[in-house]
């Protein structure tokens, strides 16, 4: 036993259960903060690296082989990066650790023989026996079969239709397109424009993948399959509805079909202006510019070369190394900037961090400065609220989302801003419009209110596993806290609503799903947080229950993790390797519910300090050499994308030491 372990003993009477040595806990406090601040950019934003898996890289080069452009350099590069990640089964995974993933194998597959990689090199024959094991091609996704469609590997009639009508449908109408999530809308009105066109660009046969199809091409069934166990569902509802549609298509029954076209142009041109690229992410924008050019604009076209210069800004470049011997070129789905800074400084104000320090009244001039001032797809639902919020990008003037003004209201709270009026009023503004937008269950959804038809999840494009954006627990935890801090209280019917809402969704051992981050950890931390900041009871079972869960799925070396797979199998929720971010998340959920002398306790904040790295960092990875790669804690769609935030394994540890601190220092008065 070292000396620090017999200090951390001996403290334990004193404190119960807490074994740290407050001057430990002070002192990686201290570290954590300086190098928090050190990714402070000059403008006073914080944005961290937001990975994700190789779908992006083989989007990138389809994309620019499509169009016939790009840099080749660059796009070897993306295809080195790209092989980084393929499994020993030749699959690829959207997360490390994952089994293959049908749809980005394919891609990956057609995207490395588009770069040159004959079919008989190993890693791709490994590949092909993978994808042919699992189904082959017309297993894919929507998305992966249109993108096929264009470069002749798949059939434009067997893909299920999207047609550019559906932006005809009046917001009144059960089915127009404000009723499916705003991530969704601007991916598929782009994607519509491409159905209508139909591009087409004839690649070598060496290049082609038929040899993907079980049986060969000729021989498969391309068309959606009925559902024959149910004869009478929804989803054979919406295949009779899509056969019908191709059949208008193969006679030419397409009367609306201009106006529909020139409408979906209208809309993805202006959803253009005042953002980073459409909607702020790469699908988007990627279908954006092939929507474009199939609308006859021009390579040399100012709104193609936005759209273009935006799609490679989301690029990193990395130089050689000594584990990588060549350089590599990864994408990113989008970038953090609003999100991280908020998420830092309210951290950093946790910290002690002066209020008036001037970084901190930077960060705060910088977040007021994007403020939304403008009506986007939100205000179809409450058209009489007036515009107020942040988005997640650095500009995404459309889609102000409800997560992100709640956690850059509950920053600018910890900031003694010098134009305290102004601060005062934009606040006030982002309140009421985040109570415009509480759902009727009384939870709050991301982008949009009332985003809860169920029946588009049956639409056979919909295999996205993101056609909708209900209320969920984890947003309507951040808002109950954020609310708290603002002065508000249980006597307030709107904040009993969204209490009920988070009671109800509770699972029976005790936890929260989360919806945008991985995954009960992440619920159940934000529902204790929000419920214990508006003032529901500790000793309520409901919140000890939920504490007891946390306390169960802590793993041996008193961290806590969780993978992605608890997504697709629940038994899994609390089930994985430890995590700085979710450690910290666990420690945040316990505190919350009135726990400060557990052995958990003390084991998890153990497990942060033993981890933290001698520049105030943690590392929050896996593998080794050329595929270490982070680990997944954030998500994007449940079972069908995930993504790793990098400063999250900075801001939540630090987060937690100081609420640990605050723990430690109420004992000691005792």
């Amino acid at each position: 036993m070292d000396i620090q372990q017999q200090k951390r003993q001996s403290a334990s009477p004193r404190f119960g259960r807490l074994d740290a040595e407050l001057t430990d806990v002070e002192s990686a406090m201290l570290r954590s903060r300086e190098f928090l601040l050190s990714q402070q950019q000059p403008e006073g934003y914080w944005c961290g690296e937001f990975e994700a898996d190789s779908m992006l890289e083989a989007d990138y080069i389809f994309l620019h082989t499509l169009l016939e452009s790009g840099d080749p350099g660059r796009l070897q590069r993306a295809f080195a990066e790209m092989m980084r990640y393929q499994n020993e089964d030749g699959s690829w995974s959207t997360y490390p650790g994952a089994p293959g993933d049908i749809s980005l194998s394919v891609k990956c597959y057609s995207s490395a023989k588009l770069m040159g990689l004959g079919a008989d090199d190993p890693r791709l024959v490994r590949c092909r026996q993978w994808v042919l094991a699992h189904g082959g091609v017309v297993e894919c996704n929507t998305f992966t079969k249109m993108y096929l469609c264009a470069l002749g590997e798949y059939d434009y009639d067997a893909v299920p239709a999207i047609p550019p009508e559906i932006v005809l449908f009046p917001k009144w109408f059960y089915f127009n397109i404000y009723e499916i999530s705003s991530w969704s809308r601007s991916m598929l009105v782009p994607l519509a424009i491409m159905y209508a066109k139909k591009p087409f660009k004839r690649i070598p046969s060496e290049q082609g993948i038929d040899e993907l199809y079980v049986g060969g091409r000729a021989n498969s069934t391309l068309r959606l399959r009925w559902d024959r166990k149910r004869l009478f569902s929804w989803r054979n509802f919406f295949i009779s509805l899509d056969r019908m549609t191709h059949l208008f298509e193969a006679v030419h029954i397409r009367p609306l079909r201009t106006l529909a076209l020139k409408q979906a142009e209208k809309w993805m041109l202006e959803r253009m202006e005042m953002t980073d690229g459409l909607g702020g992410i790469f699908p988007a924008i990627l279908n954006s510019i092939i929507a474009m050019r199939c609308l006859g604009y021009s390579e040399d076209d100012p709104q193609v070369i936005r759209a273009r210069d935006e799609l490679e800004k989301l690029g990193i470049e990395e130089p050689a190394n000594e584990v990588m011997p060549e350089p590599t070129f990864r994408i990113q789905p989008c970038v953090s900037p609003v999100w991280d800074t908020a998420q830092a400084v309210f951290a950093l104000g946790e910290a002690g961090l002066e209020r008036d320090d001037p970084r901190m009244i930077k960060a705060a001039d910088w977040m007021l400065s994007k403020e939304v001032r403008h009506k986007g797809d939100w205000a179809v639902k409450v058209p009489k609220t007036e515009p107020g919020g942040w988005y997640f990008e650095f500009n995404n003037e459309f889609y102000p989302d409800t997560d992100d003004t709640a956690q850059v209201l509950m920053a600018l709270n910890k900031v003694d801003n010098p134009r305290e009026g102004y601060q005062y009023k934009v606040a006030q503004r982002a309140i009421e419009w985040l109570f415009a937008m509480q759902c009727r269950n009384g939870g709050w959804g991301s982008f949009d209110k009332d985003n809860t038809k169920m029946i588009f999840q049956y639409i056979p494009f919909a295999d996205h596993n993101a056609m909708l954006d209900p209320p969920t627990v984890d947003i309507t935890g951040r808002i109950l806290e954020m609310l708290a801090t603002y002065g508000y209280s249980r006597g307030d019917k709107r904040v009993e609503k969204a209490i009920k809402f988070i009671l109800s969704e509770q699972e029976p051992d005790g936890s929260w799903f989360g919806r945008w981050g991985v995954n009960y950890i992440y619920g159940t931390f934000l529902a204790l947080r929000g419920l214990e900041a508006i003032g529901f009871d500790h000793n309520e079972p409901q919140v000890q229950q939920a504490a007891e869960w946390i306390r169960m799925v802590q793993n041996a070396d008193g961290g806590w993790g969780e993978s992605c797979n608890s997504y697709d199998d629940p038994n899994m929720r609390g089930v994985g390797v430890s995590t700085p971010s979710q450690t910290a998340w666990a420690l945040l959920g316990l505190l919350a519910a009135g726990d400060d002398r557990s052995d958990s306790i003390a084991k998890g904040v153990r497990w942060l300090l033993e981890r933290q790295l001698p520049e105030g960092s943690w590392d929050e990875s896996t593998g080794e050499g050329a595929v270490r790669q982070s680990i997944m804690t954030g998500t994007g769609f449940p079972r069908v994308f995930y993504m790793s935030y990098h400063l999250y394994r900075q801001y939540f540890p630090l987060m937690a030491l100081t609420g640990y601190k605050r723990a430690m220092e109420r004992q000691s008065s005792f």
